[in-house]
């Protein structure tokens, strides 16, 4: 049940960005993707938690602030370097993802 709030969210933020016309400028579309990949790496490690019976809400937002929070910091850390910084947390994330994705995919299996 718990794990139907970060599903939510995910799924009410997708129709929303669908049916606003959200334009992005050039100068921020590293930080969009950073913080795609950090809601997008929360919510499958929240529904990952849930299905090992180990979910906690304050650990949800907190893993979802922080990583953002870092992501972001990294992104803009970079940007002041003149260094792709932003591809580390690109990098990471992805890996999340694709972990999270076949711990959930194997549970079902």
């Amino acid at each position: 049940m718990p794990v139907l709030v970060p599903l939510a969210g995910l799924i009410i933020g997708v129709f929303a960005g669908f049916l606003l016309n959200v334009n992005v400028g050039f100068e921020l579309q590293r930080y969009s993707a950073v913080a795609i990949l950090a809601a997008l790496d929360s919510v499958l490690g929240a529904v990952r938690a849930e299905l090992d019976g180990v979910y906690d809400n304050r650990i949800f937002i907190s893993g979802f602030i922080v990583n953002a929070l870092v992501a972001v910091l990294l992104t803009f850390m970079g940007d002041r370097l003149s260094l792709d910084l932003y591809l580390v947390a690109l990098i990471s994330f992805g890996f999340r993802i694709f972990n999270n994705v076949a711990l959930i995919r194997r549970h079902f299996i």
